[in-house]
């Protein structure tokens, strides 16, 4: 596994980052190789911040936790993405195939200007490979996140799926008879 750890607001030790590699090191049987690892440390006036990013193939696996100290934090992001592995262990297993690494860019076009403008505070881009509705899901699950986008497997359009206030799932699609 490629791990890059970045600090904000700090400088990371060495010590420490030895740490996060021998805590990341539980992962390894899990992951092959070439998946890549970004620890992003954030440190705040009384709480420091972990945040892990694992990218394996197009599947992406997060956990973000906080704690007085950076070493508590660490424990506890590595015990979230061990609990994500292990609950999701059989799904990925599946998941994670080779045809898994053929990913497609999204191409979003330039919006025209408007006379109202909106605060953009950060901007992300990101590759999306084909997957079904099901797969969309576990990832959005896995990252932590309220919604997910990616492109169909079955109708090769971008779709949405999010977490509805009744913890179920809904989708979104887009319709072309219009």
């Amino acid at each position: 596994m490629n791990i890059t750890i970045t600090g904000r607001k700090v400088n990371v030790r060495d010590s420490f980052k030895e740490r996060v590699e021998k805590k990341l090191g539980k992962l390894d049987k899990f992951f092959n190789d070439d998946a890549d690892c970004r620890v992003t440390v954030t440190v705040e006036k009384n709480h420091q911040t972990i945040e892990v990013t694992i990218n394996t193939q197009g599947m992406y696996i997060r956990a973000e936790e906080s704690a007085p100290t950076m070493e508590e934090a660490l424990d506890r992001v590595i015990d979230v993405l061990v609990r994500q592995v292990r609950k999701n262990k059989t799904k990925l297993a599946k998941r994670l195939r080779p045809s898994a690494s053929e990913l497609s860019e999204l191409n979003v076009p330039e919006q025209p200007e408007e006379t109202e403008s909106f605060n953009i505070i950060r901007s992300k881009k990101f590759e999306i490979k084909p997957m079904d509705v099901q797969e969309a899901v576990l990832q959005m699950n896995m990252l932590g996140h309220s919604f997910y986008m990616f492109r169909n497997v079955d109708t090769e359009e971008i779709n949405v799926v999010y977490v509805r206030k009744d913890n179920t799932y809904g989708l979104i699609e887009p319709d072309d008879d219009k």
